[in-house]
């Protein structure tokens, strides 16, 4: 045992003499085991005085086969990071009391009512608590002593539904108005329906609205932090949605109808036009769904600030409570613009004028700055908005995404969760100038060092109707001059969301194989205003299709790329348009489709979003079937011959899995290549958010799809292993 300890010793002593360190190993491929590893950082909040950030930190407990989050806090002076809630809970989503007094957090633990939960501040580290009357949600005056929020009187369902029925699901009760009854309701243990709203990709099957609860309208509630109870201010038959306490406590902002219609008759409306006979200009025209209002914090008849088309939220006080900013949208298919009216009523003037972007976060500061996130493509940056010029200027940017801001009661210091395309998320501070920018955590340091994540190349190219197309092309690991590498394109999903520049697991899965990976946001995507989103309306599979064609054309033409070699994936619109790929040309030697969508008129039926189709298709399939049946690769299955992996989802009621079966069947039936991956307990969003052990065992279907037909690897059956030696 001496002579073992000696051994040891020696090298300790010699570094410490001045020896030179081992050489740190070359950074590797991403294996599987490593997508374990990667810390998720969320929700940046900086504290009032500007010297602490909370953020949520979630991590992946292989063993378990789950997520763990909890509540950590790192000093803006560079100290370490402390957890701040217990590794035995699930904690997130924490926030300042704006009085100092307390870190709020949400947490689904035992033993409280409700899920916010706080942590004293003059004894960090103690046990967390439920307040019993202390305002933990809403907007807050000045001086932090009072708070203003929308909330829906809350109503005890659970003594109605614990009926004979309760053991079987409130579906198998009957529904209001139904006519049909259970012969005997001990026995019955299906799902009786009447209502439109049956079902959801986040929680399944659901009691119809009428069945679940009657109709509450949202009202507005006062709390002072004096240990007062709440107030409830207003009792109405119409929601007030996203009320806005001013500065000064005397006024409280909110959104609403534009005629105060109640709740109920407002969704008859809606409903009863989704009815009608589709007019392609009806909803185009201009169209007022709601305006802003300002109610005494004393209650009162609220008062109308101006008649402003379209919709708006967001709202915001200027600093004098004389004014407020919101962004707003004229009409759907327009950018959102950040509008400022005075509270007395009057003019909205719009800050952004023809501005291509668009915004997705404001906060008009207590010292007088308005700032604004917005995507600029695939980019994210932080603005200040010029009043005077009405312009944006840009404070921090640069390639990567910023998750989301806070600043300081000072106005000096801005915090942020950023990521890149070679670095996961990270907590970030910086001064409100753009200056001064500083990494205060490094939960992924030890894997960034170890890992090669791949890096992209950003480029743009000119498309159908001269528009500029973003896309990047990310290298493969190992590359080396003067080799050819094949090369899979990917599609996102949305069509109204976008790929940027940031950290996805999913690119550096294929790249880590040593493939390119082409990822492109074609038209139809988000971040490039709102006449480029909406520039497919009935046009999906068209002019998009040929934006992602041609730059496979550009990126094909590469030396180092072998374009006999390609390879397309995609997920949901991308499962859509892979399919549809499928039919229109053989440039490809593979094709993965995710969450796929084949025939539109099934997908209508069995979706739980018809709203997509309604609009993006102009109108229901009956009122347009020819285009519901142009658009649906299934009508063109016959030219199909590329090799198809088809992943879905058994419990995905976003895109149901009917059009996988339809599509599985048709290749089977032709002798094309296919195989279909079904996985049990997830939804629309598995690759997202789903299982870790069956989101990993998807990426390693990637691999194995991908690396057998554009590389030639042969089929292996996977070694048996310990938890976190996946490869």
């Amino acid at each position: 045992m001496r002579v073992a300890l000696l051994i040891v010793a020696l090298p300790t002593f010699a570094l410490a003499q001045g020896a030179p360190a081992p050489a740190p190993a070359a950074p590797r491929a991403m294996t599987l085991a490593d997508w374990y590893r990667v810390t998720q950082l969320a929700g940046a909040q900086l504290s009032p005085d500007g010297k602490r950030v909370a953020f949520t930190v979630t991590t992946v407990r292989e063993a378990e086969n789950k997520r763990h989050s909890e509540v950590w806090v790192v000093g803006t002076d560079g100290s370490a990071p402390q957890r701040w809630t217990s590794p035995s809970t699930e904690s997130s989503a924490p926030r300042w009391s704006a009085d100092g007094r307390y870190l709020l957090f949400t947490s689904a633990r035992t033993g409280g009512k409700g899920n916010t939960w706080a942590i004293r501040l003059d004894q960090p580290g103690g046990e967390a608590m439920q307040l019993e009357n202390y305002p933990t949600q809403g907007s807050f005056n000045r001086t932090g002593t009072l708070a203003a929020w929308s909330e829906a009187v809350s109503e005890d369902t659970t003594k109605r539904a614990a009926d004979v029925y309760q053991r079987m699901g409130t579906m198998s009760r009957p529904p209001f108005d139904a006519i049909t009854r259970p012969t005997d309701p001990a026995r019955y243990d299906g799902r009786h329906v009447v209502d439109m709203r049956y079902k959801s990709n986040e929680t399944g099957f659901v009691p119809g609205r009428r069945t679940a609860r009657t109709w509450r309208p949202t009202q507005i509630w006062v709390q002072a932090t004096d240990g007062s109870a709440k107030r409830q201010l207003t009792d109405t038959k119409y929601s007030h949605q996203g009320a806005e306490l001013s500065p000064d406590g005397q006024w409280i902002a909110f959104t609403a109808d534009a005629r105060l219609r109640p709740d109920s008759v407002v969704e008859m409306e809606r409903d009863s036009l989704a009815r009608l006979p589709y007019d392609k200009g009806r909803d185009e025209a201009d169209r007022n769904d709601t305006d802003i209002y300002v109610l005494p914090v004393t209650g009162g008849t609220p008062r109308k600030v101006a008649e402003a088309m379209g919709s708006e939220g967001q709202i915001e006080w200027s600093p004098d409570s004389k004014r407020l900013a919101y962004v707003g949208t004229p009409r759907r298919t327009d950018s959102r613009r950040v509008f400022v009216v005075p509270a007395a009523g009057g003019t909205p003037v719009n800050l952004l004028g023809d501005w291509q972007f668009e915004p997705s976060q404001i906060q008009w500061h207590r010292t007088g700055t308005l700032f604004m996130l917005a995507d600029i493509g695939g980019r994210s940056a932080l603005f200040r908005i010029d009043q005077t010029k009405r312009a944006p200027v840009e404070l921090l940017g640069g390639r990567r995404r910023i998750n989301g801001f806070s600043v300081d009661d000072a106005g000096a210091q801005v915090a942020f969760v950023g990521t890149s395309l070679t670095k996961p998320t990270e907590v970030f501070v910086a001064s409100t100038a753009g200056t001064g920018e500083r990494k205060l955590t490094s939960f992924n340091d030890a894997l960034n060092q170890q890992v090669a994540w791949a890096d992209a190349e950003r480029f743009t190219y000119r498309s159908v109707g001269d528009l500029e197309i973003e896309g990047w092309l990310m290298k493969p690991y190992g590359y080396e001059p003067g080799k050819k590498y094949p090369l899979v394109l990917y599609i996102h999903g949305g069509p109204h969301s976008a790929y940027g520049e940031g950290w996805f697991d999913e690119f550096q899965n294929l790249a880590a194989m040593g493939m390119w990976v082409l990822f492109t946001n074609p038209r139809g995507s988000s971040g490039y205003g709102g006449a480029f989103t909406y520039a497919t309306r009935g046009r999906w599979g068209l002019e998009d299709y040929d934006d992602l064609m041609k730059a496979v054309d550009i990126v094909a033409k590469r030396p180092d790329v072998d374009a006999s070699r390609l390879g397309a994936s995609g997920g949901s619109y991308g499962g859509f348009m892979t399919t549809w790929m499928a039919t229109r040309t053989q440039a490809f030697r593979a094709i993965q489709t995710d969450r796929t969508i084949t025939d539109w008129t099934y997908w209508y039926g069995a979706s739980d979003a018809q709203g997509l189709t309604e609009f993006e298709f102009f109108g229901k399939p009956w009122d347009n079937q020819a285009l519901y049946d142009t658009l649906s690769p299934i009508r063109y299955v016959q030219k199909v011959k590329t090799p198809m992996l088809i992943v879905q989802s058994e419990e995905d009621h976003r895109t149901p899995m009917g059009s996988a079966e339809l599509w599985f069947m048709s290749l089977k039936k032709q002798g094309v290549p296919v195989e279909l991956v079904r996985y049990p307990r997830s939804n629309h969003d598995l690759s997202r958010n789903g299982e870790p052990w069956l989101l990993v065992d998807r990426l390693g279907r990637l691999r194995q799809w991908f690396g057998y037909w554009l590389q030639d690897r042969k089929p292996t059956d996977p070694p048996a292993r310990a938890a976190g030696a996946t490869n």
